[in-house]
């Protein structure tokens, strides 16, 4: 499997205390929903979301980053430019090569990934509840297989 990966520091921030610094390694699997026909595009990158957010012990350092990018500029830039890098394009590329031309891959690409996005923090930053695993993974399946398709 092959793993995006980024080693940048988390940012929390203690009244008092300034910035606790303290090292994560982020990693999307994004690559790895790619394998197969776009038709299924969307219940391959659910299921790889709902892993995410619900398999992985511990805290999710891509959601430590998420957290700390409303606080630090250096942050939000650092989770922009990993995004880009790791999410979006090859996102973009594999819609693409999947048939589409280069306009409407770059838009489905980026619907799907500020949609990905706007869950992630409306879910997971601004509340603590992702509700039922199952539910969760239908919903992002069939509105994910929505903008991929057009």
């Amino acid at each position: 499997m092959d793993h995006a990966q980024l080693g940048v520091a988390g940012l929390h921030r203690y009244p008092g205390d300034g910035l606790f610094l303290a090292a994560t390694r982020v990693e999307i699997p994004v690559s790895d929903s790619f394998d197969g026909d776009r038709s299924a595009l969307g219940s391959r990158l659910a299921a790889s979301i709902v892993l995410r957010w619900f398999g992985a012990p511990g805290e999710d350092p891509l959601l430590v980053l998420q957290r700390a990018s409303g606080e630090r500029p250096e942050a939000a830039e650092a989770l922009a430019a990993f995004l880009d890098t790791n999410s979006l394009e090859p996102l973009y590329r594999y819609l693409r090569d999947s048939g589409l031309d280069d306009a409407d891959a770059r838009s489905r690409a980026a619907a799907i990934d500020a949609f990905v996005l706007g869950v992630s923090t409306r879910r997971r930053v601004l509340r603590s509840e992702l509700g039922d695993p199952a539910a969760l993974e239908a919903w992002l399946s069939a509105t994910i297989q929505r903008l991929a398709d057009g």
